[in-house]
């Protein structure tokens, strides 16, 4: 039977934190991962108690325990690239900075989750200062908003024009690549940057722009985007590409669900709006 065995599917983790609402966290990135044609796995980083209304509580998982996910699942069955999202505590952060070297961890984006979309902070503050000197440098890409950007450069970010330099400040940081996402600034023109670093390791920007989708269903867009963008790499698009095949995924998941009601508050995407077979490589 071993012998006929002969294919992989193409496999992401995500490790983050579970939403009990469905809309964001390990289960919208479980939806687009499917989705999208990857077999998807999960490490969780944290329990939450939260809706479309809001979140109530959070329950943090012992580091010890999220290493033993992460260890059980790559022991066994590897990733082709791993998203990581809600990191709640300084102990969970270090678990994870562990985790990638001692797996050599593929293809990692990282969505830096400080804040949900109804407000509720999601990182203690110490955890803050972690995550930029642990996971900057061991990941392929971050994806902040502007408000999360705002957060860890200590200065705000009001219009378009101040993306680049807080991009470009990211990149100070010690990340490699930056997506900054300008969802949150005003106008009817959506303005995200992306900065990465050129031929001759000065960093090149590459603006996109897109009509604003008005919806009031938009919780667990910005994990949607990172654990798409992580799909594309694992189906071997280079970065920039799998940016752009990501954002589009998240534009036509928005479009598809903007007319249905989930819940009192924020609604989710339509993350199945066209669904993908399972992709399979050569194993």
């Amino acid at each position: 039977m071993s012998g006929s065995l002969k294919y992989q599917y193409v496999r992401v983790l995500t490790i983050a934190g579970s939403d009990s609402g469905g809309g964001a966290g390990i289960q919208a990135d479980l939806k687009t991962m499917a989705a999208l044609g990857c077999f998807g796995m999960s490490a969780i980083t944290a329990l939450t108690a939260q809706n479309t209304q809001g979140v109530t509580a959070i329950h943090s998982a012992p580091a010890e325990f999220l290493t033993q996910q992460i260890d059980a699942v790559m022991g066994d069955i590897g990733a082709h690239a791993v998203k990581i999202g809600m990191l709640h505590s300084v102990e969970i952060v270090g678990a994870v900075a562990r985790a990638i070297d001692r797996h050599a961890l593929p293809h990692v984006v990282l969505d830096p989750v400080m804040v949900s979309a109804n407000g509720a902070q999601l990182i203690e503050t110490p955890a803050v200062q972690a995550l930029v000197r642990e996971l900057f440098p061991r990941a392929a890409i971050i994806t902040p908003n502007v408000d999360e950007a705002a957060l860890l450069l200590g200065k705000p970010i009001k219009e378009v024009a101040d993306l680049t330099p807080a991009a470009l400040a990211l990149l100070g940081l010690g990340a490699h690549a930056v997506l900054l996402k300008g969802g949150h600034l005003a106008g009817e023109e959506v303005h995200d940057l992306l900065v990465m670093p050129g031929n001759s390791n000065e960093p090149v920007l590459h603006e996109m722009r897109a009509k604003r989708i008005h919806s009031h269903n938009l919780h667990g867009a910005g994990c949607t985007l990172s654990s798409a963008i992580a799909s594309h790499m694992a189906l071997g698009l280079p970065l920039m590409q799998a940016v752009e095949a990501g954002l589009d995924y998240v534009r036509q998941a928005l479009i598809s669900g903007a007319d249905v009601k989930t819940g009192e508050g924020v609604g989710p995407l339509n993350h199945g709006f066209a669904p993908s077979p399972l992709q399979k490589r050569p194993g």
